[in-house]
């Protein structure tokens, strides 16, 4: 397995909460509540499993054949899911962040994503995790530091869990409606987005997750009165983690790792990833939801985590 010797771990707290946020791809290592994990987690200066807890950016998800056009400009991206023939989830997630800032309940990291093949233009990134009494808040930025127009999309591989308790005994509920059609092969968009109503993707109401094996955009909707929405991961006896997102955070991608399909997480098997995303797969082609970041212009996003009692 992967290490990374230069590794660091930076420890938060406020109130029940207790959380870890690893200085390699600003990665939340784990989440806790009075104890009880909220995420999943790895062991520091080891490869995160799939890429559990870390930065996807500037794009999250994958770009076709690792092509995309821009601005009457033709770009290849290096191929970094070969067996799919993707470029897949940017240039951060594998790359140690600087440290800002670091406080007892918060820490902020930024990187420089930094020029590639097929990457002319110059973002600089910055991340925020901090805790409150009421949870996780995630504080997202990009800054486009060129003198050119750059195109943009973020995410986070948040893996969530309810203490100890197998997947297979919790539910599941989206605040979503809606999700974008894949091909399965190269998990590429196949068509247009779909109401998910009356069909195995209908989440809208809490649904077992037992067998349930997804890999899914969903377009985020926003039925609450602060402008968040929440999906909910519920324990048998009620008790839950709800992630949230903004309006900046208008996707997520759900993800189940499943023995069955090779993609186990360690000491745990099947788990569960709900990674907001600002925009759906292959967005760089598609243009969905996808962000353009003038010269000297800044964006900012955020979502979170909360303990829900039963």
């Amino acid at each position: 397995m992967d290490t990374m010797a230069d590794e660091r771990n930076y420890v938060l707290t406020s109130g029940r909460y207790r959380a870890e946020v690893a200085s390699t791809g600003a990665g939340l290592r784990s989440l806790e509540f009075d104890g009880a994990p909220m995420t999943e987690t790895w062991e520091l200066g080891k490869k995160p499993p799939l890429s559990a807890g870390l930065v996807l950016a500037p794009w999250p998800n994958r770009v076709a054949d690792g092509k995309f056009s821009f601005g009457g400009v033709d770009h290849e991206l290096d191929i970094t899911e070969p067996a799919r023939g993707n470029a897949s989830h940017g240039f951060v997630r594998r790359v140690d962040w600087t440290l800002v800032d670091h406080s007892d309940s918060r820490v902020e990291q930024s990187v420089d994503v930094g020029l590639h093949k097929g990457w002319p233009y110059r973002i600089t990134l910055t991340v925020t995790h901090e805790l409150t009494d009421d949870g996780l808040v995630v504080t997202a930025s990009a800054t486009n530091a060129g003198d050119v127009d750059a195109p943009f999309g973020m995410g986070f591989h948040s893996f969530v869990r309810v203490g100890d308790v197998p997947l297979d005994e919790c539910t599941l509920e989206l605040s979503a409606g809606t999700r974008l059609q894949l091909d399965p092969d190269r998990m590429l968009p196949h068509g247009p987005s779909v109401p998910t109503a009356g069909t195995d993707y209908d989440f809208t109401t809490a649904k077992s997750l037992k067998d349930v094996w997804l890999d899914t955009p969903f377009s985020a909707e926003v039925p609450d009165e602060d402008g968040k929405a929440r999906h909910v991961l519920s324990g048998p006896d009620g008790a839950a983690t709800v992630l949230w997102t903004d309006r900046e955070f208008d996707w997520i991608q759900v993800f189940t790792a499943d023995p069955k399909n090779d993609q186990a997480y360690p000491d745990r098997g099947r788990a569960l990833a709900i990674e907001p995303m600002t925009c759906p797969p292959d967005a760089f082609n598609s243009g969905i939801d996808l962000l353009v970041l003038e010269p000297g212009k800044s964006w900012t996003g955020s979502w979170g985590m909360e303990h829900r009692a039963a």
